[in-house]
């Protein structure tokens, strides 16, 4: 079995935002030539997030994030953590920080409309994305 470590830098604009890495993902993959595997993606901050979700339509992101700041909004009375970005924190954890995805015949096993997502809760920041490829 081959294992591949990999990542990138992802450079976010605005304090909430979602960004799609489907195709940086790809390019691991088809570089670490895994045939049929999976593969991690990790995004390893507290106030950003990776999902998988439609990648055909924009407006779909725009809902999510409208949804996300609609439940957990920024500045809530009663936040204690000092830094202001409580918001963030939940918003994080709630999204979760890493996806595993099946590679099979060297693509990723996506649906026909999915695609990966790193999740900014707390810019504009520059962040990391590990990826880890394993297979054959």
């Amino acid at each position: 079995m081959k294992i591949i470590n990999d990542g990138f830098d992802v450079g976010t604009k605005s304090r909430n935002q979602m960004i799609d890495i489907t195709a940086r993902v790809e390019a691991i993959v088809d570089k670490a030539g895994i045939k049929d595997g999976d593969v991690t993606v990790y995004c390893p901050h507290t106030t950003a997030g990776v999902t998988i979700n439609e990648n055909a339509d924009p407006d779909v992101g725009h809902d999510i994030l409208l949804t996300l700041s609609e439940l957990i909004p920024a500045g809530q009375p009663g936040y204690q953590h000092s830094e202001g970005n409580s918001d963030a924190h939940c918003k994080s954890s709630i999204v979760g920080c890493s996806k595993q995805i099946l590679v099979k015949d060297g693509r990723l096993l996506l649906g026909t409309w999915q695609g990966i997502y790193f999740c900014e809760f707390d810019g504009p920041r520059s962040r990391k994305v590990f990826v880890q490829a394993r297979g054959e």
